[in-house]
């Protein structure tokens, strides 16, 4: 363990926490300005944080532990991820659990303690909301796993640091069949995780809507946890695509330049995915339900695709 790994760490998370906020109040400013609108401004996501945590805590007559520690545990994983991944350094302080599956799971466990929530709560949108996240998840969980995998059969190592650490030592691994199906299954993977569209939509009085619903009951505090640790999730979403596809400015040597550099990378990368799907989510309609599971089924099979171009052409 080097000095690089525990201050990649030590910073990551702070990056990505105090970070997300300002990530999402990027986008909403982007929505707003392609629609003709002002915008409330990069900084509204810290003021609506603010204001929930001066309100008191709500909870259903009759929720049980599982409402009261879903936020805990969605955050928990997720800053978990965002201690382990790496997104400013090319090395994990916790190998172990820098694996492509641990990291996977963590995601997928935020996703699943939210759905949980949503049914805990008692409410007829929970239900409803949970429903459709068990399905998004159902074909977003494999398809992100697969395609993960697919540069870790070229790494020869499903660790996530290695995986980095092998592609910024071999650049030519970041334009290959392989890469481009694998980025482009994460990507979709993204858009139905964080809620966007076309799989979901920003009205949160949509009776349709998904990740929305299952967080309803909440109020206050709680509320403003499970909002930070979403916006969290997607940062580090975007930061993990970035990074194994293209980690450029990753540090990779023992020094407080190259780390300063790395930071910096993130902070460029992750703002111009989030930019871009900002973008896209003005000029994309949303689907119906029953649509996003072919979609979703797409992202599977260009994932198969990305394994086997792997396989079969490294």
């Amino acid at each position: 363990m080097s000095w690089l790994s525990v201050a990649g760490a030590v910073v990551q998370p702070v990056i990505v926490v105090a970070g997300a906020p300002a990530l999402v109040g990027v986008t909403g400013q982007v929505r707003a300005r392609l629609t003709g609108r002002a915008g409330a401004g990069v900084l509204q996501p810290y003021r609506e944080l603010r204001k929930l945590l001066r309100k008191e805590p709500s909870t259903p007559d009759g929720a049980s532990e599982v409402f009261r520690f879903a936020p805990v545990v969605l955050a928990a994983a997720t800053l978990v991820v965002a201690v382990v991944a790496p997104l400013v350094t090319a090395e994990s302080a916790v190998g172990p659990v820098a694996d492509v599956v641990a990291v996977v799971g963590l995601l997928v466990l935020g996703s699943v303690a939210l759905a949980l929530s949503g049914v805990d709560g008692g409410g007829a949108f929970g239900a409803l909301g949970a429903g459709r996240v068990v399905t998004i998840l159902a074909l977003s969980g494999p398809a992100l796993l697969v395609a993960m995998l697919a540069p870790a059969v070229r790494a020869g190592s499903t660790n996530l640091a290695v995986i980095v650490s092998s592609t910024v030592h071999e650049p030519s691994r970041m334009i290959t069949p392989a890469s481009l199906l694998a980025a482009a299954a994460i990507l979709i993977v993204i858009i139905a995780e964080s809620g966007l569209r076309p799989v979901d939509g920003p009205a949160p009085a949509e009776p349709a809507m998904a990740r929305r619903a299952t967080v309803l009951e909440y109020a206050g505090p709680d509320l403003a946890l499970v909002e930070l640790a979403s916006a969290a999730r997607l940062a580090l979403f975007l930061g993990l695509l970035a990074n194994l596809f293209v980690p450029w400015g990753i540090a990779a040597e023992e020094s407080a330049a190259g780390l300063a550099v790395g930071v910096v990378a993130l902070a460029v990368k992750i703002t111009l995915l989030a930019v871009a799907l900002a973008v896209s989510e003005v000029f994309l309609a949303r689907l119906r339900a029953f649509r996003v599971p072919e979609l979703l089924a797409g992202a599977f099979v260009l994932a198969g695709l990305a394994m086997s171009a792997s396989l079969f052409l490294s």
